[in-house]
């Protein structure tokens, strides 16, 4: 197995490309995104035989999956391990990891994506440290109609930093996903200006409490937004930190109506671990520990003195919760489409998902193992041959799994090297639980993954 660095190939499609007029099929199908989905979409070309290039912006593979990297996914390998990069893989020689365990973030791409980005036929044509600027049609801007899909794709990029390059494409798979554009904590969703001034004392994401943000939140009053797991994780994580300070109450400001709305299933839930997750907070809260605010709506947040105010709005009576140190904000990501403004896209108003996903992926009606599998029919965009996938397809939705996206680009790359029966067969079935991440003590990881069941 070639084990080289995906960054110091010399072995790829040219950066610079002052072209003279090409066949479409002479071109790569680029892929934008090194993650998951965006590395099973190489898999699925590579092993058909087409031409790819791969850009990730990030200094690593799987960029994105390494800063939530201590957090543990509620399934296990096997739902975890794309089957066409699984072949590939085990034809090189590699082992595959037990398929009940739960991997974390990290173990995820240390085992398996870096593994993957390795091989001989996907390793010479990634590109890291590189960013796309923009997409057009070549020579043409988005109000040009004539010709427009015989042209092909031209991507603007910057590789380390330097003057944008050009990259000439015949299909385009954005697989960035939504990690890095989080929501604001306000109800609005509008981020404010002291938002953005306070941002220094306010974390997006999951922070490793138990790690390397130890020192940031030991010791401090730290409130913890969104009704999520990824909130639930925080506050578990902060309840053991607090565990010298038993009297510490951790506030939980939530928009549902009841606090019980975030429990889930509990022991009645098919994923054994995220079940205990919701067990745990359940008798947090019971305990009296975590302080909860339900039905409660941010405005604003504010600098009061040397600590931190939320304003907002509970059961339609103004409140406010006082005396913070820091905020944990876990309110979900959106897509960046900054980069598309020249490409033609249907994209939903509200979810802003790919429009024909909305009514399959709304959150308001569908959990994670109710969505539809669904594949290049339901992503294709106005723009022929350009798709969005994986969690970015799902816009600000968060009912995403990954082997849906594995699903997603299986599909996609039958259809792009004309197997088109293939491209429109469902070989995808989930269950009617859906998949998200959860951190347990060390003490538990192990018990949890032994009969856990999910399509992560």
């Amino acid at each position: 197995m070639n084990n080289q660095s995906a960054c110091c190939s010399t072995q790829s499609f040219p950066i610079h490309l002052e072209l003279p007029e090409k066949e479409m099929n002479g071109l790569p199908v680029v892929i934008i995104g090194a993650g998951p989905v965006g590395l099973a979409a190489a898999a699925h070309l590579a092993k058909a035989g087409e031409k790819f290039l791969v850009i990730e912006a990030g200094p690593a593979i799987g960029h994105h999956v390494l800063q939530w990297g201590h957090v543990r996914l509620f399934s296990p390998w096997q739902y975890n391990i794309d089957k066409v990069a699984r072949e590939l893989l085990e034809s090189s020689g590699w082992t595959a990891p037990a398929d009940n365990e739960l991997p974390a973030g990290q173990e995820l791409v240390e085992n398996y994506l870096k593994k993957l980005a390795a091989l001989p036929d996907i390793q010479p044509f990634i590109r890291l440290n590189t960013r796309v600027q923009g997409i057009s049609k070549k020579g043409q801007d988005k109000m040009k109609t004539a010709g427009r899909d015989t042209l092909p794709f031209m991507l603007y990029v910057e590789e380390k930093g330097e003057t944008a390059k050009r990259i000439e494409a015949k299909a385009v798979i954005d697989a960035t996903g939504t990690w890095g554009q989080p929501n604001s904590l306000s109800a609005s969703g509008v981020s404010t200006k002291n938002e953005r001034n306070l941002r220094h004392h306010i974390f997006y994401g999951i922070p490793d409490i138990q790690g390397k943000d130890r020192a940031r939140f030991a010791g401090k009053q730290v409130a913890v937004i969104g009704g999520g797991h990824s909130a639930i994780n925080a506050i578990l994580e902060l309840s053991e930190l607090n565990d010298e300070a038993p009297d510490v109450k951790i506030p939980w400001i939530l928009r549902k109506n009841k606090v019980e709305e975030a429990y889930g299933g509990q022991e009645n839930d098919a994923l054994q671990a995220r079940g205990e997750l919701g067990s745990r907070i359940h008798h947090l809260v019971d305990s009296g520990q975590v302080e909860v605010f339900t039905s409660y709506r941010i405005f604003d947040v504010i600098k009061d003195g040397e600590s931190l105010t939320l304003e907002g709005e509970r059961n339609g009576e103004s409140q406010s919760v006082q005396g913070l140190d820091e905020l944990i904000v876990n309110t979900g990501s959106r897509p960046d489409f900054s980069f598309l403004r020249e490409v033609r896209l249907s994209i939903d108003t509200a979810t802003e998902s790919v429009e024909a996903l909305a009514p399959l992926i709304d959150p308001n009606l569908h959990s994670c193992g109710t969505v539809r599998p669904h594949g290049e029919q339901e992503l294709r965009q106005p723009e022929k041959n350009f798709y969005i996938v994986g969690m970015k397809s799902y816009g600000r939705a968060p009912t995403f799994l990954m082997a849906t996206g594995y699903e997603q680009v299986r599909s996609i790359v039958a259809y792009l090297t004309g197997d088109f029966q293939a491209a429109r067969n469902v070989e995808l079935d989930l269950p009617e639980t859906g998949v998200c991440a959860a951190n347990l003590p060390s003490s538990e990881k192990q018990t949890v993954s032994t009969g856990s069941t999910g399509c992560c």
